[in-house]
């Protein structure tokens, strides 16, 4: 068998272009996604631990998309999207069980952005539950599909209904899938391979990135958007409350917050009752105060990106920027690296 490397996100950096651009307040990063224009073309993950009202209510108001997860009651989530106070709110499914009149009912609600939300996406039911919320639910709703690792994938989901592909599995922070099952495609790979599509969905970027240089990593690859979970944890506006936990050394307790993959063993016991295929695990994250400092850092950071390759839009940054592989050595430069004196 023939084997080709593939690339992450550290594995690679943008070249540095001449720019005439003086201030990020030139810089237009807006994307649109169905008839919703993003001024910051993030979305937050559907997961228990990240997305709900109130972050919900956030990613909106900082121009972002927020996605209340599916792992509750129709009615439940249903309340939460209602409670979002936002025209711009979304809401997850599944394929299987209540998905239709999960969707019906949020669609009812006012929701009118369909996440669904599967770990394997290029699969026979996922093609039958786009097919049915298509026809159930016309050309008014969008909806976003995933996840997928592969060209083939994206382009069959976007003939099945898609209007925008998740693309990355077993990427994410607190992800075993990789090590579960051994499949995956490192996610900056398949978004170079997603992006060659000639389908009209677009292309969100979902898994392993870190940092702002990770997103703007992702645009340059070809991704319209990208969605982030461990990025967005442990802010005020995840579920949850503030923990405290004493770690060695120190004098006082620090903040802590709850962030669990939805499939890891404490998810599927608590939404379902029993653990079945563990692909994550849970764990518990920093406290980072308010959501609207992380976006807001997130766009200066890809402001500041779009400016390096002289792009005043995210259409002309696309166009503009130049992938490069590095080296590991090149990896140990391009990280903090000054030997501290204690």
């Amino acid at each position: 068998m023939k084997m080709t490397p593939n690339l992450s996100f550290d594995d690679v950096l943008i070249v540095p272009q001449y720019s005439d651009i003086q201030s990020r307040s030139e810089i237009d990063i807006s994307n649109d996604l169905g008839k919703l224009n993003l001024s910051l073309p993030v979305l937050s993950a559907p997961m228990d631990s990240v997305t709900e009202s109130v972050m919900a209510t956030a990613m909106a108001k900082n121009g972002g998309l927020g996605i209340i997860h599916r792992y509750n009651t129709i009615q439940k989530q249903v309340k939460l999207a209602k409670k979002s106070r936002t025209p711009s709110v979304a809401a997850a499914v599944g394929v299987t069980g209540d998905y239709l009149d999960r969707a019906v009912a949020l669609y009812n609600a006012g929701v009118k952005i369909i996440c669904v939300d599967v770990a394997h996406g290029h699969h026979v039911l996922m093609r039958h539950a786009l097919e049915v919320l298509r026809n159930t639910l016309g050309t008014q709703v969008t909806i976003i599909a995933g996840n997928v690792a592969t060209l083939q994938a994206f382009n069959d989901l976007s003939d099945w209904g898609a209007d925008a592909v998740r693309v990355g599995i077993g990427g994410g922070s607190i992800c075993s899938t990789r090590i579960q099952t051994g499949h995956g495609v490192p996610t900056l790979q398949s978004v170079l391979d997603c992006a060659a599509s000639d389908r009209p969905a677009k292309l969100i970027a979902d898994g392993g990135i870190k940092n702002s240089g990770d997103i703007v990593k992702a645009y340059a690859a070809g991704a319209d958007f990208v969605m982030l979970g461990s990025m967005l944890a442990g802010t005020t506006e995840t579920p949850g409350d503030i923990r405290y936990k004493q770690f060695p050394g120190q004098c006082n307790p620090s903040k802590i917050k709850v962030y669990r993959g939805m499939a890891s063993e404490d998810a599927q016991k608590d939404w379902r009752g029993k653990s079945s295929s563990v692909e994550g695990v849970a764990t518990t994250i920093p406290y980072k105060g308010h959501v609207k400092n992380v976006l807001r850092s997130i766009e200066r950071g890809v402001k500041s990106g779009f400016s390096y390759s002289g792009a005043r839009s995210f259409a002309e940054f696309q166009a503009k920027a130049q992938l490069i592989r590095q080296t590991a050595s090149s990896q140990v430069e391009s990280s903090t690296h000054i030997e501290r004196v204690n």
